[in-house]
C-alpha cells in the first residue's frame, strides 16, 4: 500500500510538472502573438484552487490530475465580442498559429535539455559497462566478445556507462548488424560485428543485453545477510542482518552460488541452517518457502552483502556548467532520435505493440526513479518529457500534431481545411488514440 501511494505521488508531481511546462508553451507564445488567454489548467473537473491576473486569465488547479489545457479565445468555441475579435485564436494568421500549436511540444525538448542540464551538473554515479559474463552460443560469444570488455562505443557513439549502452542496443533494433567498439583487460582496443539477423529479443521475458548473451559485471554475492524481509521463512527461522550462512543442512557453504541452489532445491521442506554471528556459530531450523514466480524454487527471503566494486569501475558523470549544457543537448536529441526510431519501427513491427506503456507503468517509473533521489528522477522527467512531446507532434488531429497538419495544409494551399474534413478527422483520430491508450493500459495490467 505505501508503494502504491509512492508511485501515486511520484506520478502525479511528474505528470503535473510536465503539463504545466507543456501548457506554458501554448500560453506564453500566445500571450506574444497578441492572443488572449481565458484560462491555463492543470488537472480536470472541479477547481480546487483558483486565481485570475490583471489579464483576465484564469488560473486553475484540478481535480482529476491527468492531462491540462489552455483555453484561449475562439470563434469556434464560443460567441465572441466584437471589440475581442481581433484576440481571437482563429482570427491569428496561420503562422501564429502554427507557432502556438508547436510551442507546447517544443517546451517539453527544451525542459529535458534543462533536466538533462542539472542532472549533468549534479553529477550521478555510474558504471563502467564492464562485461562480466558472455553466455555460451550467444551473438555476442559468436562475434568475439569476451569476459573481462569494456564496451568503449556502439552503433558509432562513445558508451561511458550501461545506460547508454542500452540506448544504442535498442535503438539497433530490427538492424542487420551493429557495431561494438571493446576495450580488453589488457588495454587493446578492437572493434567487432554484433550479427542480429537471428536476435529474439522479448523485453517481458530478459533484457535486451541478456538477449544478446551479454551479462553485465557485478562484484561477486557473498553468504552474509544484507538483508532479511520481515516474516520471510528466513526472518521467521531467526537469520538476521549481518549473519553469515556456512553450512546448508551440514553441507559447509563458502559461495553466495551454492547456498542458492542448495535453496532452491528444498522449497516447503524443513532444513537446518549453520550461520556465524558475532563469532559464535549457531543452527537454525527453517521450513524453506516457494517462490511465487510459479517455477516452484525454494526462497528464504534474504539478500546477501556484494563484494566492494573495484574503484575503476565506479565514476561520477559530472560536468561542468558550459559542458553540462552541451552535454545536455546531446542526451535530449539522443533520446529524441531514440524515440522517433523506436516509433518507427513501432510501425514497421520491427518493435512489438507489447512495448508499449500505459499510466500504469509510467507511475511505476516515476515512484521509482523518486526513491532513488532527485538525479534519477530528472533523468525520468527528462525522458518522460521528450516523449510528450513526441507524441503531441503526431499527426493525429486530437493533438497538437493533427493541428499542425491542418494549419501546414492552409499555409501551402492558402486556405483553411474544411470544418467537415476536420470533423471527420478529429473522430478518426480519436479513435487511433483510445485504440493505442487502450493497448497500452493492457500491456500496464499483464506486466503487473
Amino acid at each position: 500500500m505505501i508503494a502504491f501511494l509512492w508511485n501515486l505521488v511520484s506520478f502525479i508531481i511528474a505528470l503535473g510538472i510536465l503539463v504545466a511546462v507543456h501548457e506554458w508553451g501554448h500560453f506564453w507564445v500566445a500571450r506574444r502573438c497578441g492572443v488572449k488567454v481565458q484560462r491555463f489548467s492543470i488537472g480536470f473537473g472541479k477547481a480546487l484552487w483558483r486565481t485570475t491576473d490583471s489579464l483576465g486569465t484564469e488560473y486553475v488547479i484540478a481535480a482529476i490530475p491527468l492531462g491540462g489545457y489552455v483555453k484561449m479565445l475562439d470563434e469556434r468555441v464560443e460567441q465572441v465580442k466584437e471589440a475581442d475579435l481581433p484576440y481571437a485564436f482563429n482570427r491569428q494568421p496561420v503562422l501564429k498559429r502554427i507557432a502556438i500549436v508547436s510551442a507546447g511540444p517544443i517546451v517539453n525538448f527544451l525542459f529535458a535539455v534543462l533536466a538533462m542540464y542539472f542532472l549533468l551538473l549534479i553529477g550521478e554515479q555510474a558504471v563502467k559497462p564492464v562485461i562480466g559474463d558472455v553466455q555460451a552460443n550467444s551473438i555476442a560469444s559468436q562475434a568475439g566478445v569476451q569476459t573481462g570488455d569494456e564496451i568503449i562505443a556502439l552503433a558509432g557513439r562513445e558508451t561511458l556507462d550501461w545506460q547508454e549502452v542500452n540506448y544504442e542496443i535498442m535503438g539497433a533494433i530490427g538492424d542487420a548488424s551493429v557495431p561494438m567498439q571493446v576495450s580488453s583487460s589488457a588495454g587493446y582496443t578492437r572493434t567487432i560485428e554484433l550479427d542480429l539477423t537471428k536476435w529474439q529479443f522479448d523485453p517481458e521475458k530478459q533484457s535486451a543485453l541478456a538477449s544478446l548473451g551479454i551479462i553485465p559485471f557485478v562484484p561477486k554475492a557473498t553468504n552474509q545477510m544484507a538483508m532479511v524481509e520481515k516474516y520471510s521463512p528466513g526472518y521467521n527461522a531467526g537469520l538476521r542482518e549481518n549473519d553469515l550462512i556456512v553450512g546448508f543442512n551440514g553441507t559447509p557453504v563458502e559461495k553466495w552460488e551454492q547456498t542458492v541452489e542448495l535453496i532452491e532445491q528444498h522449497p516447503l521442506q524443513d532444513v537446518a541452517i549453520t550461520i556465524e554471528r558475532e563469532g559464535e556459530i549457531k543452527i537454525l531450523n527453517a521450513t524453506v518457502g516457494v517462490k511465487s514466480d510459479g517455477s516452484g524454487k525454494g526462497l528464504l527471503g534474504v539478500i546477501s552483502y556484494r563484494e566492494p566494486w573495484p574503484e575503476d569501475y565506479i565514476f561520477v558523470k559530472q560536468y561542468g556548467p558550459i559542458d553540462a549544457l552541451f552535454q545536455g543537448v546531446d542526451s535530449t536529441w539522443r533520446l529524441i532520435t531514440l524515440s522517433l526510431d523506436m516509433l518507427g519501427k513501432l510501425f514497421t513491427g520491427d518493435v512489438s505493440v507489447k512495448n508499449l506503456s500505459g499510466p500504469i507503468s509510467i507511475a511505476q517509473g516515476a515512484g521509482m526513479s523518486a526513491s532513488y533521489g532527485i538525479v534519477a528522477f530528472l533523468g525520468f522527467l527528462a525522458l518522460i518529457s521528450v516523449n510528450l512531446g513526441i507524441i503531441n507532434l503526431l499527426p493525429l488531429p486530437v493533438l497538437d500534431g493533427g493541428h499542425l497538419l491542418y494549419y501546414f495544409i492552409e499555409l501551402l494551399t492558402g486556405r483553411p481545411v474544411s470544418e467537415s474534413v476536420q470533423e471527420v478527422g478529429f473522430k478518426i483520430g480519436g479513435i487511433i488514440l483510445i485504440l493505442l491508450m487502450a493497448v497500452a493500459f493492457y500491456n500496464d495490467i499483464a506486466r503487473l
